[in-house]
Parts: structure tokens; sequence; C-alpha cells
């Protein structure tokens, strides 16, 4: 069973039970979460009142791509969970980007029921810091959702070329049919087109991007910023608050500095990061 389908039942027998304690001893055996993500008895307090969603990159799962941020929140009080999607011949994040974010919808609504938020906040790495656009904006996911943080997201596409890494086996035409979400990533293309057709944001969430000047996958990296009101959109470079910071587009979850830049912005109560935000450098 997916990940998804056992987090729709493990919400909805919550909901009957009136309780989530049994639903960690029935957490997926197969597709293995992050440290500090997806306990499904966790209720959001006062200070942290969104539940976070770690959504992760092309090629990557959510254990992998969070294993330093999501138990990083996790300290800082926050509940959250994450989630593998877009299988296509064994690797995640590699189907058409749109019905990625059909996957993503349930899962939203399953943590929604779980612990009882209206909202959550939306963190994603790469195309999943661009992938739940898609979701708020074309499958009415806007309402559901308070904040939207990307990581080195491919909001415009990239000129570049999107590669498996190493240790992913992956169809040699990987642009079309081991990855259509590389070829839908790819800048002009008809996914990218449909994505932005609607502007770079909808109403109601805020939006904050963090990218880095040495990305090498979604390139020019400051295609990667949303266009926006101060009031609801922020993008943020690394080097910009930490000039010696070298962090690459795979590693960006992983560095310290975006983990203090992220916890501030979903630690804000109402819009995006407050661009004068300055993180301890490391």
């Amino acid at each position: 069973m997916s990940l998804l389908k056992k987090a729709l039942s493990l919400a909805a027998t919550a909901v009957l039970a009136g309780s989530l304690a049994a639903a960690p001893a029935q957490a997926d055996v197969v597709e293995i979460s992050p440290p500090g993500a997806n306990d499904w008895s966790c209720k959001p307090s006062a200070e942290h009142p969104y539940p976070v969603i770690l959504v992760p990159g092309t090629f990557e799962s959510m254990a992998k791509n969070w294993s330093t941020l999501s138990p990083y929140l996790k300290s800082e009080g926050y509940c959250v969970f994450a989630l593998n999607y877009g299988e296509t011949n064994g690797v995640y994040a590699t189907a058409p980007v749109a019905e990625s974010a059909k996957e993503l919808a349930p899962f939203v609504d399953a943590v929604r029921a779980a612990t009882g938020a209206k909202k959550v906040d939306l963190v994603g790495h790469s195309q999943g810091g661009m992938m739940p656009r898609y979701y708020m904006g074309f499958l009415g996911g806007a309402k559901n959702v308070n904040q939207l943080v990307g990581i080195a997201p491919s909001n415009h596409g990239t000129e570049g070329v999107i590669l498996p890494p190493p240790d992913v086996v992956a169809d040699p035409d990987y642009t079309a049919l081991g990855c259509a979400a590389c070829a839908d990533q790819q800048a002009g293309s008809p996914f990218m087109q449909e994505l932005n057709s609607i502007g770079d944001t909808v109403a109601g969430p805020s939006y904050t991007v963090i990218s880095t000047v040495y990305d090498e996958v979604v390139i020019p990296y400051n295609s990667q910023f949303l266009s926006g009101p101060a009031r609801q959109v922020t993008n943020i470079t690394i080097q910009d608050k930490c000039p010696a910071d070298v962090f690459e587009h795979d590693q960006t979850p992983n560095d310290p500095v975006v983990h203090q830049i992220v916890a501030h912005a979903l630690g804000r109560t109402s819009g995006p990061a407050d661009p004068a935000y300055q993180p301890r450098c490391i």
C-alpha cells in the first residue's frame, strides 16, 4: 500500500475513532519516512498552528530529501508530514507534474483531517517546490494552503538538463518515457506554459522562494523567483545572506542556513518570510 493510501486510511480511521494513537504502529514499512515525519497523532500547537508537508524533488524519496530538515522542524515544535509521489518505473517524482499534483491533493486532505487544521504549510524542493503551485492554481488547493516555501524550485522551468543522479537507474529516454516530469520542467514546455498562464501566484497563500547562485540544475537560478506583491511573495538568494555559502541544488535542503530561513518563514503569523531576516552563517 502506498504512503498516500495509508495516510488516507489512517486519517479516516482516526476521524471515526477520535484518536490517532495507533497510527504510528501501522506505518508503511516500505516507504520509509524521514525522522520526525508522519506522526499521525501529532496535533498542531497554538504557536505552530499549520502542519508542515514536505514535498520531495525529482528522483527523490522523502526519506532522502528530508533527512535533516524534517527532524529540525520537528524539534522546533511543528507537526511534520512527508510523502512520496509520481512513481514511474520504480523512481519517485518522475510522473507528469499535473498527475503528481493530484496525488498531493488527497495527502493534504488526510493531514488536515488527522490534525484538525484548516490549512497546511507546504515546503518543497525543486519540483516539489513548484508542483504545489499546480495543486493550488488548478486543483482548488489554494484554500487549504497557508504558505508555500520553495527550496530551489523549478517555477519557470530550467534551461539546463535534468539528469538522474548516479544511484538512480532511469529509462535512457528519461525526458520522454522514464521521466515525464523532466520534460515538464524544461523552460517553455507545454506544462510550464499552462502552469504560469494564470500568473505566478494565486490569491490566498503566501510564497517564499529560497535559491542558490550555485544551482546547476534549475538555471538560471533567478528563474526560480516568483512575481507578486511584497505582502505575498519573498524571494531570497542564499548568498545575499551568507556570501560564503556554497550549497548547490541537490543539497540545499540540508543547508543549515536554509533550515533557519524555512523555520523563519513558517513562523510568520502572516505573509511570507521577512526579506530582512538574517540567518546565522555557518
